[in-house]
């Protein structure tokens, strides 16, 4: 029994995707809601303040578990490492108002619709709950609450076309509408008095309140004010940012919600509606011009041209085909495999062209509205990002705590001095609290975020945007690069080199287009004249840049056409191609275009129907040769076809293999399936491209491998290809051997086999093993060595290893340097198999097919500034590589000035919580005025201009420490605390024993020398401390702020706050040097001078105000002497220590530390393996298979901590 209530009390939202979460069911209770209000009322709104921040406490108080088929609260956690709660309430809507039912008829059509199973009855209602602005309903057969505003998966293609073809009738698309919402991604611009609400509910401010509070109450006015004032200006400028954010966030998609649409009726016909109206299942009219997708939907007849930039973030038309009428029992993603996005059309995207199926227009069955769309899941990702796990919040966290402890030693110490010494109960309360606003500075916060904001605004002057500063810090910490190949270590832009055409079985010479000669017409040129996607806009050529030079070379001419080019009349709306003047003499008329099957990056090939005008039908085909080599009749096939290819791909170029066939007449090409059309075609040649590298390639590559940066290459294009680009740019040396690895599955069987092989020199072992041409027998050539070596793999390799040899996968990343032929679910996947080997990964891509990744990395640097990008946390408006070390050069400095910050903060605190409890000895402290001296005048300054300091330019091969509890930045902290307190309590205990030293005359020390003096600070004495005066009335004597140790304490404490903000200022070899911020330098030069000055001055008014007692000079040096001694020994321990790299890495060595990486453990494995890596040998899995989907991209990012100490 208890086990069922389990299972039914909590369940998985949203189970498999990205943003899964656990989810509770909870019952509200009468007694104990009454319980807490009256806790909200005792505690003054405190308890109502930590529900608010805590809001799965907030549920457990006022709710009982439940069933969550009874719950009406319900409570959510997300199931990554974090375990984020939050609280939503579970409402209803009713759905009786629109209609009367009846209670044995669905009120759905489509029975098997999660609608109708919601909808209870008799009374017509539906529970719901909104999440991340996703509606989730309730399934009653199936007891759990189900996402709802796209179609069900579970459609096959009839089906879509039968049950959807002809549109909704009027009622169910109420239903619909009222129970998914509104198709609109809805961002209102937050007001700001919400924002206000939010900001000031922060924790950190509650803190500054009551830290504000208690400095009223103690009469330390100015210091109060200046937090206000700063806090103030804070919160304003925050409010500024979120506001600013919300309103560009709005801009981006009010055009979607504002959208009229055709939609057809089934019982009233075509209607004109707003496009917040339209639900799953409704049908789209496709006409007219250039338009925006308002939804998600499935292309069910006719064709479009659309320009996906929003999404992919290449502004390139994209031909989209309609869904099939498959007689197929799979849903129809299955039956359309991974290139099931050729039929979809995706929200945001703009529509450039129509084609109309025969009379009737272009239609679309409406598959996803509002949040759920392609668009609304983009703004999502912005307005609900990932949470960062990064080892240094994490012990900035714990080191509060710790403090937070010192702070409460510190309490107690105080309550007992003053409760002994009969002190009023409210002073001995004021006192204690005080002692927590200065062990924990309210202001390291704002000092730490100061770095982040500096180092923003320098990544902004070098073209580098940044919508996520924290996880600036983490580019401090990358290790690893991954590059997509074309558009980002390759120039965009593909040179057409030549052509070999394949005659009678065997390749000819090649034909250069240098030479400014038109290829002779044939089937080849045919090739390059039809099969493409480009289209004619506004008078102007566009599409794929490798489709434009390709057609470019045959000098043809592209005309749209709406007149039948065909005899029969049947081909209308063709794209017609026709020779130009230049293309010499052609015996055809032209070409027309009847038919396309797009080109996917899964499929890695497209083909086109085509018809000569007046001659008989065609297809073309182009694809990566490997590919388009498997649709091809044998006897077409050149013997010397794998070593040709492999000729051409070592030199780096990009080879295309064209194909094609003469069609059997008496079929329409619309009628004809991508299988029937792409079979038994006859190998034409292959075409050779020409993609060079970046100037900034090289160079930014070798300053990366010279810092131990790895760098990585996921890529599209042809694995021999590859490699080549990535020797040619520095990635792999010369002298490194490159070992292809294999992986297929058997056919007839679940197991499949891997081979290794060396990557080195031609042996062609015939076409239809491709791969096999370049895998050469040999072992390691001794002079090389072992550990250099590559490996390199296809995508479809890496699924196979996925999928059987998971267990191997580890092996093959730590040395793994190209991945060919990686579509982007798998890009994805690789970057997030990275980041369990604990590497700290970046990704740097164009935007296109790299969007998923970009997400997934710690730093994702897109070079594109499309829509598609903007949910990258880097962008670069340099448009190649150079932002990649600029980034994490920057990071670093980040870094180490947010632990300099840290040290600095943690130590100001403790200094002056030191010198306090020793004045609390003598039931003194420091003057208002004293502690704002130190606190306004000194570190507020120091914490604005102490991050200033620039990045250092050269990249160091090793990483600041990446957490706050390491020994280095430990023992720093702790050896400074201690020479601190060495140096207060010598001058606290040496000033006692002075000559001149009295209790209770503060003004004997001067007596002799200065008797005007005496008197007039005399009779401003007049502050008590402790509110009694003593009766004897001696004169001279004063019982508040000054006292010998006072003054003793407070200016050895003051400068001992300059000298750690210098020694703790840190230069090289992450950070410019210090001399450098001229700001900072100025200013701590300035402080000094002033503090100089408050210890030789014999000013009566200045000593007054801050509390000061004349001292003789000899003392006054010895203050200095002291500080100087102190400085000096920090300023040692900290550069011949702390800073002293090669001493940490000697202890380590004689500890035998190694690191807890776990790609460093792998790595230390694999030397002691004399077997690794396998040459020549293939090894077969086991029966047994782990099931991996490839089209399925997960995004979410878990970010594995390192635990490697780096000094």
């Amino acid at each position: 029994m208890g086990e069922k209530f389990a299972r039914s009390h909590h369940a998985l939202l949203s189970k498999g995707e990205e943003n899964e979460m656990e989810i509770f069911g909870y019952k509200t209770q009468g007694c104990r809601k009454a319980m807490c209000i009256a806790g909200y009322i005792l505690s003054c709104g405190v308890l109502r303040l930590v529900f608010y921040w805590k809001p799965a406490w907030d549920v457990w108080a006022n709710c009982i578990p439940c069933n969550l088929q009874e719950a009406d609260v319900t409570l959510l956690r997300t199931t990554d490492e974090f375990q984020i709660y939050s609280r939503k309430k579970v409402t209803w809507i009713s759905v009786s108002a629109l209609n009367k039912f009846r209670s044995d008829y669905p009120i759905i059509a489509d029975e098997n619709s999660i609608i109708n199973k919601a909808i209870m009855k008799p009374d017509l209602k539906v529970r719901c709950i909104q999440v991340q602005k996703i509606r989730y309903i309730w399934n009653n057969p199936e007891q759990q609450f189900q996402k709802v505003g796209s179609l069900e998966d579970s459609h096959t293609c009839s089906d879509i076309h039968a049950k959807f073809g002809s549109g909704l009738q009027c009622e169910e698309q109420e239903i619909r509408r009222l129970i998914c919402g509104p198709n609109a991604i809805d961002i209102q611009v937050v007001p700001i008095w919400k924002l206000l609400i939010k900001e000031v509910l922060n924790p950190f401010y509650v803190f500054q309140l009551f830290s504000v509070c208690l400095w009223f109450a103690e009469d330390y006015k100015e210091y109060a004010i200046a937090i206000i004032i700063t806090s103030l200006l804070s919160i304003a400028l925050t409010i500024y940012d979120l506001r600013k954010q919300s309103m560009k966030l709005h801009r981006l998609v009010e055009s979607h919600n504002s959208v009229r649409v055709t939609v057809c009726r089934k019982d009233k016909g075509f209607q004109e509606l707003e496009s917040r109206h339209l639900v799953p299942g409704d049908v789209l009219a496709l006409t007219g011009g250039k338009a925006l997708m308002p939804c998600d939907a499935i292309l069910i007849s006719g064709g479009c041209i659309v320009n996906e930039g929003m999404l992919t973030g290449e502004s390139i038309p994209v031909t989209k085909t309609h869904l099939p009428q498959a007689d197929d029992s799979r849903p129809w993603r299955m039956c359309c495999a991974e290139d099931y996005k050729r039929h979809v059309l995706f929200c945001g995207t703009e529509l450039i062209q129509t084609k109309a199926d025969g009379k009737e227009p272009a239609r679309a069955v409406v598959l996803r509205t509002g949040f759920n769309t392609a668009k609304g899941d983009l703004v999502r990702s912005i307005l609900y990002p990932k949470p960062m796990n990064f080892n240094l919040y994490r012990d900035a966290l714990r080191f509060l705590m710790c403090l937070i402890v010192l702070a409460t030693i510190g309490m107690i110490y105080a309550v007992c001095v003053f409760a002994l010494n009969g002190e009023e109960a409210g002073e001995v309360v004021k006192k204690a609290l005080d002692v927590i606003t200065i062990a924990v500075p309210p202001a390291l916060p704002a000092a730490l975020t100061t770095g982040i904001i500096y180092t923003q605004g320098r990544l902004k002057k070098k073209g580098i945007f940044c919508i996520s500063p924290q996880r600036i810090n983490v580019c401090g910490q990358l290790n690893l690069i991954c590059f997509d190949k074309t558009g980002t270590l390759t120039e965009d832009g593909l040179d057409l080199w030549g052509v070999i055409v394949s005659e009678g079985n065997s390749f000819q010479k090649v034909h250069s287009f240098a030479s400014g000669h038109s290829l002779p017409w044939g089937p080849t040129c045919g090739t390059m004249v039809s099969c493409h996607s480009l289209i004619v806009l506004d008078g102007k050529i566009q599409g794929d840049p490798l489709d434009l030079k390709m057609f470019e070379a045959t000098n043809w001419e592209i005309e749209d056409s709406s007149e039948d080019h065909v005899k029969n009349g049947k081909f209308a709306h063709a794209v017609v191609i026709k020779p130009g003047p230049k293309a010499g003499n052609v015996p055809v008329e032209g070409i027309a275009i009847l038919h396309q099957f797009p080109f996917s990056s899964a499929l890695q090939r497209m083909s086109v129907i085509a018809q000569e005008i007046g001659g008989g039908q065609q297809v073309f085909m182009k694809g990566a040769p490997e590919t388009v080599a498997k649709f091809c009749r044998p006897e077409t096939m050149p013997p010397s076809f794998a070593s040709e290819l492999q000729l051409y791909a070592a030199q780096g170029f990009r080879v295309i293999g064209l194909a094609h066939k003469i069609l059997q007449g008496g079929r329409q090409a619309a009628g004809l399936t991508r299988e029937e059309v792409e079979s038994d075609l006859t190998f034409l040649g292959l075409l050779i491209m020409e993609n060079r590298l970046k100037a900034a390639t090289k160079p930014v590559l070798e300053e990366l491998s010279a810092a131990r940066i790895r760098s990585v290459m996921v890529t599209g294009d042809n694995i021999q290809t590859a490699v080549t680009v990535a020797k040619n740019a520095g990635m792999i040396s010369q002298t490194s051997q490159v070992i292809l690895v294999e992986a297929n599955e058997l056919s007839g069987s679940p197991s499949a086999s891997i081979t290794w092989k060396l990557l080195e020199e031609s042996k062609p072992n015939g076409y239809r093993n491709l791969e096999t041409y370049i895998q050469v027998g040999g072992r390691f050539c001794s002079e090389v060595g072992r550990s250099s070596y590559h490996f390199a793999m296809s995508g479809k390799s890496y699924q196979v290893i996925t999928q059987h040899f998971s267990y191997l996968l580890p092996k093959l990343l730590v040395n793994g340097t190209v991945f060919a032929r990686m579509s982007p679910g798998q890009k994805s996947s690789l970057v997030e198999e990275f980041q369990k080997l604990d590497y700290f990964v970046g990704m740097c891509g164009d935007g296109a097919n790299d969007c998923g990744a970009l997400k997934m990395a710690h730093a994702g640097i897109s070079l594109s500034e499309q829509e598609a990008s903007v949910a990258s946390p880097f962008t670069s408006r340099t448009p190649n590589i150079e932002c990649v070390p600029e980034l994490i050069r920057q990071g670093r400095a980040a870094l180490v000035t947010s632990f300099c910050m840290f040290k600095y903060m943690a130590l100001y605190s403790t200094i002056q919580y030191l010198g306090v409890l020793l004045l609390y000895w003598q039931l003194n402290s420091f003057g208002n005025y004293q502690f704002l001296f130190q606190d306004l005048a000194l570190t507020t300054v120091i914490g604005i201009t102490m991050s200033l300091n620039g990045a250092y330019p050269k990249l160091v091969p090793y990483r600041p420490p990446g957490q706050l509890i390491s020994p280095p930045l430990l023992l720093s902290v702790v050896l400074n605390i201690l020479f601190s307190l060495c140096m207060q309590v010598f001058g606290f205990v040496t000033v006692q024993k002075q000559p001149w030293y009295t209790q209770h005359n503060i003004y004997s020390a001067c007596l002799s020398g200065n008797k005007s003096h005496v008197e007039n600070s005399s009779s401003a004495a007049t502050i008590s401390f402790t509110g009694m005066e003593h009766a004897d009335g001696r004169e001279g004597v004063d019982n508040g702020y000054k006292s010998y140790e006072n003054t003793t304490v407070w200016l050895l404490s003051t400068i001992n706050c300059l000298m750690v903000a210098l020694v703790f200022s840190k230069g090289k070899p992450f950070r410019q040097p210090v001399y450098t911020n001229y700001i900072f330098v100025l200013v701590l030069a300035a402080q000094l001078g002033i503090c100089v000055f408050f210890v030789f001055a014999d000013t009566d008014g200045l000593y007054s105000q801050l509390d000061l007692v004349c001292t003789p000079t000899f003392w006054r040096i010895s203050m200095v002497i002291m500080l100087l001694v102190t400085f000096a020994v920090s300023f040692v321990v900290e550069e011949a220590v702390i800073e002293n790299r090669a001493l940490w890495m000697l202890l380590k060595k004689c500890f035998q530390y190694q690191s807890k990486s776990l790609y460093k453990r792998l790595q230390r494995m694999l030397e002691q393996d004399s077997a690794w890596p396998p040459l020549n040998e293939t090894v077969f899995s086991e029966s047994r298979m782990i099931p991996v989907e490839d089209n399925r991209v997960a995004y979410r990012n878990p970010v594995f901590e390192s635990n490697e100490d780096m000094v």
